[in-house]
């Protein structure tokens, strides 16, 4: 199982699978291919039906722009071309590996494409590359154990929890990164509830933020929370709509509940900034897990891998935060990916936005839910986290191609 730095990238939205991986794929086949001029993108299956929506041509194009070489003749060569990206939209076709799938290659004066490499874009904005395995820290496997079981079994028996259990795998510096990370949410957050206007985009959106907060800081306490909830939820979420700088929880589109739920305890209760980030390493920890066990890419098994994750996440976050068990923490996430499985990717007109905003507001809210429910109990359950992702896997395995992210079925179809 990879660090938990996999689960928690920085980057601009609106969708880690269709913005950050193209971008990383594209930089990554420059840095081999240093003296290429004018490049030739084919996408395929989702990564065409909904790249437009999401924006993938944007970060191409911007990818290839800002990219320069390290080495200093060919730096020097480069500024004095002017290349150009040329990209083939194949919504109707897919790569075998992945729904996710494209193909760069250098493309030439006389019309012929050489050196084309394959890549895909498999959720949480990691990318595999099958011409060249890409070499990097936080693709090494550094964790022995790979359920949430089994670490929480050494969670009971060590006295330890689930941060220590991070803590003693990751290097030293995993810390100032979580640091990096909760600063990056809070100020989504903070920005978000200050924007007005509308959303980017055709279905012009208007942003809700700011309207939930103001009615939130009305009502009495039990309310108040809900809306607080909501409105820091749909604050990121609405930054991630706009392109602004999020973090994947695991993924851009879901990237609303994790902030949604700390931010707001974090006012309420005076938590430390240490505490938040230690939760951080604990939901980290849920996130590796599906990610090594199954798959948290909307492509491939739908929003109960992106939402239903971050859902389990924020919910285990919360548990800890709250003085739960290793056990009650365990059931709090459970809970969270159980109550969203078969959620279908269905984004209308292939934004991130409907219902995708709305959804990260109602899944921070039912993190709450989930570990309080967890509280309550002394933490023993019928089934288990690792059942459930086990589950949520054969489930998107099942679902029909148009009910993950090709906006050919579900609420996209009835919005066409």
């Amino acid at each position: 199982m990879k660090s938990i730095r996999d689960v928690y990238k920085i980057g601009k939205g609106p969708s880690s699978s269709h913005t950050m991986g193209p971008f990383k794929a594209v930089r990554n086949y420059l840095e081999n291919h240093p003296d290429a001029e004018n490049l030739h993108l084919t996408l395929y299956g989702s990564l065409a039906a909904t790249g437009k929506g999401h924006l993938t041509d944007t970060a191409i194009e911007e990818a290839f722009s800002t990219w320069k070489s390290t080495d200093r003749e060919t730096l020097e060569n480069k500024e004095k071309r002017e290349g150009h990206v040329e990209i083939e939209w194949m919504p109707k076709e897919s790569l075998p590996e992945h729904p996710n799938g494209m193909k760069i290659g250098l493309k030439h004066t006389d019309g012929t494409i050489s050196e084309e490499w394959t890549y895909y874009s498999i959720g949480g904005g990691d990318i595999v590359c099958i011409e060249k395995p890409i070499e990097g820290k936080q693709e090494e496997s550094i964790y022995g154990l790979t359920t949430l079981t089994d670490i929480m079994n050494w969670c009971n028996r060590t006295g330890k929890t689930y941060w220590e259990f991070a803590q003693e795998h990751e290097d030293s510096s995993i810390w100032e990164h979580l640091e990096l990370v909760w600063k990056v949410m809070r100020k989504a957050v903070e920005r978000g509830i200050d924007q007005e206007g509308a959303l980017p985009g055709p279905l012009n959106l208007r942003r809700k933020a700011s309207s939930y907060f103001i009615r939130a800081e009305g009502y009495g306490d039990a309310l108040r929370t809900r809306g607080l909830i909501f409105a820091y939820a749909l604050a990121v979420s609405e930054e991630n709509a706009c392109g602004g700088t999020i973090v994947t929880a695991p993924t851009c589109g879901s990237c609303g509940v994790m902030p949604g739920v700390l931010y707001h305890l974090q006012k309420t209760y005076n938590f430390s900034d240490q505490r938040i980030i230690r939760a951080l390493a604990t939901a980290g920890i849920v996130g590796s897990v599906v990610k090594h066990n199954a798959s948290v890419s909307g492509a491939e098994v739908g929003c109960q891998g992106e939402v239903g994750v971050a859902c389990a996440m924020a919910a285990a976050a919360v548990t800890q935060l709250m003085g739960g068990s290793p056990s009650q923490i365990e059931y709090a996430a459970e809970m969270g990916l159980e109550h969203h499985l078969g959620l279908t990717c269905d984004p209308v007109c292939g934004l991130v936005q409907i219902p995708c905003i709305e959804r990260n507001a109602y899944a921070a809210a039912r993190a709450l839910d989930a570990s309080i429910y967890a509280l309550y109990t002394d933490g023993r359950h019928r089934v288990s986290f690792d059942q459930a992702v086990k589950v949520m896997k054969q489930t998107g395995k099942d679902l029909p191609s148009l009910y993950k992210e090709t906006s050919e079925g579900g609420l996209a179809k009835e919005f066409e």
